[in-house]
């Protein structure tokens, strides 16, 4: 499906598949955000860090950032680093941090909040710094529906402008939209301007109850299924790759999708939309999840399987961050499918999707039950 992408997001999606190809997430994750702060201007109503105006005196400081660096380099694979937040852009040392990490082979992104501070000079310090790729929050095609959702008026222009200035000084943009009541009608009038920014990737995050998210803002079941099958169509003729984040179930729709267009008795091969499934050798490539394949630090430094599931599992001033993601019992148990529960743990499709765990954590308070957004109905139910 790679024909209809730009050639930048195609070749940024083949880089992507070739990494995935050899990962192992039983001893790697394939991608860690690190909340480099939680100091933030804005104050959105769906916010899992439930950020602050100022930073915390006791995030960690320029040298343990960089010890916590060689440590993560120390995994060997590589792997993507998003320095999130609150707003990255708010920490001083922010691209002192981006140059040792990139130095050590890190494959660095970047998610800044849309104020005043991403100027055309900071963008180009950061890129300078080793920014692959820049990602910027838009959640609806009109300002009065964004702003309102961020609670910052100008929101939206801003962030439009972010990102035609990322784009221009040769950095790929990402958007990333929060999927909830509040635009899921209106999603199919957003492409327009993923495409006028040049976006390489559509990354929409559906709604997880945690932080200052709450359950009553989700969609239903139904809305998610609806909401995939679209975004399968969409994939179809995009120019920018589409991702599913907090919600492994696109990729169960996907293949059920592929498998009615190519016959159910032929094996299916499958490449896109942030993975790989080889139905025939039975050997799915994953998009990561919560604790397995991605792994989340925190401002003071607490491990943690994401952002969206806020278990301590350790802390980086303490402990050391490989041997926490390997060996311990969160960390294991969530990427151990027998482990699920309910509808997820007796699904054929759990190799592949295995439930969101932060949702099944903040819906029901064990994040190895079923994720309350499938709608999929396991053959063995």
């Amino acid at each position: 499906m790679t024909e209809t992408l730009t050639p930048r997001a195609a070749a940024e999606r083949s880089l992507h598949n070739q990494h995935m190809v050899h990962a192992d997430f039983n001893l790697a994750p394939f991608t860690i955000a690190w909340e480099v702060t939680r100091a933030c201007a804005y104050a959105c109503v769906h916010c899992r860090a439930d950020a602050m105006h100022h930073p915390d005196p006791n995030e960690l400081k320029t040298d343990e950032a960089f010890q916590l660096i060689d440590r993560i380099a120390d995994f060997g694979n590589n792997p993507i680093l998003i320095f999130t937040g609150g707003d990255p852009m708010m920490r001083k040392d922010l691209h002192e941090l981006i140059a040792y990490a990139t130095e050590k082979g890190l494959r660095c992104s970047l998610t800044p909040t849309a104020t005043a501070l991403p100027t055309k000079e900071r963008l180009e310090k950061v890129r300078d710094a080793g920014i692959r790729r820049i990602a910027l929050s838009l959640d609806a095609p009109r300002a009065e529906i964004h702003d309102a959702f961020r609670q910052v008026p100008g929101s939206w222009q801003r962030t439009m402008d972010i990102l035609h200035r990322a784009q221009e000084i040769g950095v790929s943009v990402q958007v990333n939209t929060t999927v909830a009541k509040h635009n899921v009608d209106i999603l199919p009038e957003m492409v327009q301007f993923i495409q006028e920014v040049n976006a390489v990737q559509w990354s929409l995050f559906f709604l997880v109850p945690t932080g200052r998210a709450q359950v009553e803002s989700m969609i239903s079941a139904e809305q998610h299924e609806q909401v995939f099958n679209w975004l399968y169509d969409l994939s179809q003729s995009a120019p920018f790759d589409i991702k599913s984040t907090a919600a492994p179930m696109y990729r169960l729709v996907a293949i059920q999708r592929k498998r009615a267009e190519q016959g159910a008795d032929k094996p299916v091969t499958f490449q896109g939309a942030g993975f790989q499934y080889a139905d025939g050798l039975n050997r799915p490539t994953r998009g990561v999840n919560d604790g397995n394949g991605f792994l989340f630090i925190s401002h003071v430094g607490d491990i943690q399987p994401s952002g969206f599931l806020p278990v301590t599992a350790g802390n980086t001033r303490n402990d050391d961050i490989v041997d926490v993601y390997r060996n311990s019992p969160i960390f294991k148990d969530l990427r151990d499918v027998t482990k699920l529960k309910g509808r997820c743990g007796i699904c054929d499709y759990r190799d592949v999707c295995g439930g969101q765990r932060g949702r099944a954590y903040g819906v029901t308070g064990d994040y190895l039950e079923t994720d309350p957004a499938c709608i999929y109905q396991p053959k063995a139910a």
